[in-house]
């Protein structure tokens, strides 16, 4: 499949990227786990899971579309009901984003949390129908989910680190007074 073939060096960067993502975020969250808080689980659930599960389905990714695959067909199938369970996933997420009370989200939030990979997740599945009658623009979508999920992941990872570094901060200011 020459089609797949010309994403190769995409998905050897991406998917590079997203398992070294995925350690670092593993790193951040030891560290952090060290102030256990109340409400902090439901948090983690809403806040750190899913940037860890959107590193993941990067990786998926990847290794899904750098297989030596003959036909779009049975790649397609799989990149769809990744997108289909993406789809619920990102509704779990937005339930977990309301019942979790350590932090009131913000629009940004809602945006990179909820709106952004689940348009992500619904690019997956409308490419998988897309590769039916047009592969080269179905591998576009695919490759353009692929980047919002690694962006979104990044994104989160970060607001996450900067939010309990500064908030740390300013209990660790409280508490001297």
């Amino acid at each position: 499949m020459s089609q797949l073939t010309d994403w190769s060096n995409f998905y050897v960067i991406v998917g590079s990227s997203a398992g070294a993502l995925i350690g670092l975020q593993f790193v951040v969250l030891t560290l952090i786990a060290q102030r256990p808080r109340q409400g902090v689980a439901e948090a983690g659930a809403a806040f750190s899971t899913p940037s860890v599960v959107h590193f993941a389905v990067v990786l998926l990714l990847s290794a899904v579309m750098s297989a030596p695959w003959h036909m779009v067909t049975a790649v397609a199938v799989l990149w769809g009901l990744v997108g289909l369970g993406g789809i619920v996933y990102s509704v779990v997420v937005v339930r977990r984003l309301q019942i979790q009370t350590v932090y009131k989200p913000v629009f940004e939030d809602w945006l990179f949390h909820a709106v952004l990979p689940l348009v992500a997740y619904a690019m997956l599945a409308v490419s998988a129908l897309v590769a039916l009658y047009r592969e080269r623009p179905a591998l576009f979508l695919v490759g353009a989910a692929t980047l919002i999920f690694l962006f979104v992941g990044i994104h989160n990872a970060w607001d996450a680190t900067t939010w309990h570094v500064f908030h740390k901060a300013k209990q660790n200011s409280e508490d001297d007074r």
